[in-house]
């Protein structure tokens, strides 16, 4: 059992003591997802760190979506509550790198890799993907790679 499974239940109690209804939803999703995925088929009941962790991700970037969706219909009511949601589900990630460190990063691993150009992108995103998973957007890494390509 990974720690995000043995750490939510604690956190839902202290966000019903608080009377923190926007947290208090917000875990039960993230509860409701590992549950989901643990009766999956594959899963076995068991899931690993690295799998709480994508579900995490996924929710992370679903709400994203939906934000920015929200915000370009002008409906803040609606992209309030998302921006509540995605605070309390990135609580429990890993601090995300700032544009700077992503930078350094990649610019070592382009150093690493020997990089020449725009035809080694897919060597250098399949790399900082798996490196890089839990600490930085997929988007924002393929943005920082095009750019420095350039």
């Amino acid at each position: 059992m990974g720690k995000l499974s043995q750490n939510i239940g604690e956190e839902m109690k202290t966000a019903m003591r608080a009377k923190d209804k926007v947290r208090l939803e917000a875990i039960r999703a993230i509860k409701s997802a590992i549950l989901l995925a643990q009766t999956d088929k594959g899963a076995g009941g068991e899931l690993s760190e690295d799998d709480e962790l994508k579900i995490l991700q996924r929710m992370q970037k679903q709400r994203k979506d939906s934000l920015e969706i929200y915000e370009k219909q002008d409906r803040e009511d609606l992209a309030a509550d998302e921006r509540a949601q995605l605070a309390v589900i990135e609580t429990f990630l890993p601090k995300q790198m700032s544009e700077d460190e992503l930078k350094t990063y990649l610019q070592g691993l382009f150093d690493k890799l020997g990089i020449q150009g725009p035809q080694d992108m897919g060597k250098i995103m399949g790399v900082a993907s798996k490196e890089l998973a839990g600490k930085a957007d997929g988007k924002a890494i393929s943005g920082m790679v095009k750019q420095l390509l350039s």
